[in-house]
C-alpha cells in the first residue's frame, strides 16, 4: 500500500504540473500574437528605410558620417539579447552560445586583452556574463521588456552610438534570435556599427539610376539624418525579433512539456492500476488461505 500511496502522490504532482504548463502555453500564445504583430509591422518600414538609404547614398561620393568609419576592431562591443525568464527551451542558451562563438571566431585576440565589452538585454544573459571576468559588462537592460518601445530602445542605441563616435569601441555587433514562426528561431549576429554597405545595398547601388528622389534640403543632409535612424531601427528590430522568438520558444516548450506530462500520467496510472491489482490479489489470496486453514482446523 505504501507503493500505491507514492504513485498517487506522483500522479497528483504531474497533474498539477500539466495544468501549469497548459496555462503557461496559453499565456505565451497570447503574448506571441502581440509580439508577432509588432515585428511584422516594423519589418517593411525597416527594409524600406534601408533601401532608401542605399539609393540616396549611392549618388553621393563618400560619407562624412562618424558612424560609417571602418576602423581596426581593437575594442569590440557585443549586445546580447536574451530574456528575463526561463522555461523557454534552449532559447537563452543558444543566444549566449552564439555570442561566445562569435567572440571566439572573430575577436579572440581582443578577448585575451580584455577589450571585449558586453551589453545585455535580458536577465538570463546578464546572469551568465556576470560570472565571466573575461568580459566587461558595461550595461544591463533587463527592465526594457517591461516597457518595450522605440523610445526606450533608442536610449540604448544613442549611448552605443556616442561611445562609437568617441572611439571607445571600434565595432558593435548584436546577437539575437530572429523570429520566423512559433517553432523556428534563427540565431543571428549583425554588425550595427560601423554601418557598412551590405550585398543588398551594393546591388541596389547598381540600379540606382532607376530611382530618382526629390530631396530637400540636400542628399548629404538626408543621409546624415537617415544613418542614425537606420541604426536605431536595426537594434529595435533585433529586440522585437528576440521578444517574439522568446514567446514562440516558450509556447513550444510548454506544449511539449504538457504532452510529456500526459505520457507520464498514462504510465503512472498504468503502474497504479497494476500495483492496485497486485494488492487486491494478495488480499484475496490471504483471505482464501485463512478460510481454508479455518475449515481444515
Amino acid at each position: 500500500m505504501a507503493n500505491l500511496k507514492e504513485v498517487r502522490i506522483r500522479i497528483a504532482s504531474v497533474t498539477s504540473t500539466q495544468q501549469i504548463t497548459k496555462a503557461m502555453k496559453m499565456v505565451s500564445a497570447a503574448k506571441l500574437k502581440r509580439a508577432t504583430n509588432a515585428i511584422v509591422q516594423l519589418r517593411p518600414y525597416a527594409n524600406k528605410l534601408r533601401e532608401i538609404l542605399a539609393d540616396v547614398s549611392a549618388s553621393v561620393e563618400g560619407s562624412n558620417s562618424p558612424y560609417t568609419v571602418d576602423r581596426e576592431p581593437n575594442k569590440v562591443l557585443i549586445i546580447v539579447v536574451s530574456s528575463n525568464r526561463g522555461l523557454a527551451g534552449a532559447f537563452n542558451a543558444n543566444a549566449i552560445k552564439t555570442a561566445n562563438n562569435l567572440v571566439a571566431e572573430k575577436y579572440a585576440d581582443q578577448l585575451r586583452k580584455g577589450d571585449v565589452s558586453i551589453i545585455t538585454v535580458g536577465k538570463k544573459g546578464y546572469d551568465f556574463y556576470a560570472k565571466k571576468p573575461a568580459y566587461n559588462i558595461i550595461a544591463n537592460h533587463s527592465d526594457l521588456f517591461g516597457a518595450l518601445n522605440f523610445e526606450n530602445t533608442s536610449k540604448i542605441t544613442e549611448f552605443v552610438m556616442e561611445q562609437f563616435k568617441e572611439g571607445n569601441f571600434d565595432r558593435v555587433e548584436v546577437v539575437y534570435n530572429q523570429f520566423r514562426n512559433a517553432a523556428v528561431q534563427i540565431l543571428t549576429s549583425e554588425q550595427i556599427l560601423p554601418l557598412l554597405p551590405t550585398e543588398d545595398t551594393l546591388s541596389t547601388k547598381e540600379k540606382t539610376a532607376e530611382v530618382d528622389y526629390i530631396i530637400e534640403p540636400s542628399k548629404e543632409k538626408i543621409i546624415e539624418e537617415l544613418i542614425p535612424k537606420a541604426i536605431k531601427i536595426q537594434l529595435y528590430k533585433a529586440i522585437l525579433d528576440s521578444h517574439a522568438s522568446e514567446h514562440g520558444a516558450r509556447m513550444t516548450a510548454m506544449d511539449k512539456a504538457t504532452d510529456n506530462a500526459g505520457d507520464l500520467l498514462k504510465a503512472l496510472k498504468l503502474s497504479y492500476n497494476q500495483a492496485r491489482q497486485a494488492a487486491i490479489t494478495t488480499e484475496l489470496t490471504e483471505i482464501v488461505s485463512g478460510a481454508a486453514a479455518l475449515s481444515n482446523g
